[in-house]
């Protein structure tokens, strides 16, 4: 059974990020890898993907996933993609029961959504999307479509100690997000990339939650830092069809409380 890092149902709208947890491949992809690109078994992947929807209580094929570039392009989706994903970093949409995903492992999943103008977006924000403006690509393609009260929610990535980068590149990421500086556990230049969206998003206004947990130190997650040749794990939103019930987050059979404090910041 797939149990979620953390999940949640909020105003008709489903977020929600996994794990390791409940997936069939094996190592170094081992459990509940989602991405085709990284060298597992694609029918390990399918079946990895079909165990999703279903605790998602969706077919398989109502999973949008996107061809991340490290980018800013945005597409606005209104169901499956009709061939293989496009190149982009981000998808938006007004659908209902259509889950938007964003793979990583180790860059920030931001998930977006304006319940009220029946608006969602899944972002893939790692350093260059931080850097090229992604989440504020988002955000205006969301306006475009009338959302005007979005919140956000940003899931787990690689925490600040554990980015290490040269100095060049952490000065040019402060050019564009002073919150991102940062400092490794050895003490030399790091980027906080989770604190520069986070920055990003608030500065336009949004409310957001942040969800703790470092992906290089936490084993339930995949990290590309801590083994190169890994998986992948997701950050998820679906809107609900009007007058739907589903289960509430504290309800939901894979639903994992997550320690809401500092812990892998």
């Amino acid at each position: 059974m797939v149990v979620f890092f953390t999940h949640e149902r909020r105003d008709g709208i489903q977020l929600a990020v996994t794990d390791r947890s409940g997936g069939v491949s094996s190592a170094p992809f081992d459990g509940l890898n989602l991405a085709r690109h990284v060298g597992d078994d694609p029918d390990h992947v399918s079946i990895n993907r079909a165990r999703l929807a279903a605790e998602l209580e969706l077919p398989a094929d109502r999973l949008v996933f996107m061809n991340q570039c490290h980018g800013a392009h945005v597409e606005v989706v209104d169901g499956p993609w009709p061939a293989e994903p496009p190149e982009c970093d981000a998808v938006v949409t007004t659908a209902t029961d259509l889950a938007l995903v964003v793979l990583v492992a180790d860059c920030v999943p931001v998930l977006l959504a304006d319940p009220a103008a029946g608006v969602i977006a899944a972002v893939h924000a790692g350093r260059p999307g931080l850097l090229a403006g992604i989440v504020g690509a988002t955000l205006d393609a969301m306006a475009d479509l009338g959302a005007r009260a979005p919140v956000a929610l940003v899931g787990p990535s690689v925490c600040a100690r554990c980015y290490e980068v040269p100095e060049a590149m952490r000065s040019a990421a402060i050019a564009v997000a002073p919150a991102s500086a940062a400092v490794s556990w050895t003490g030399t230049p790091a980027i906080d990339v989770a604190g520069g969206v986070v920055e990003q998003v608030a500065a336009r206004g949004v409310p957001v939650t942040w969800v703790p947990g470092c992906t290089r130190e936490d084993d339930r997650l995949f990290s590309y830092r801590r083994a190169p040749r890994t998986g992948r794990f997701a950050g998820v939103i679906r809107r609900y069809a009007a007058g739907v019930a589903s289960r509430a987050a504290g309800e939901h059979p894979a639903y994992r409380a997550v320690d809401t404090g500092e812990a892998g910041r």
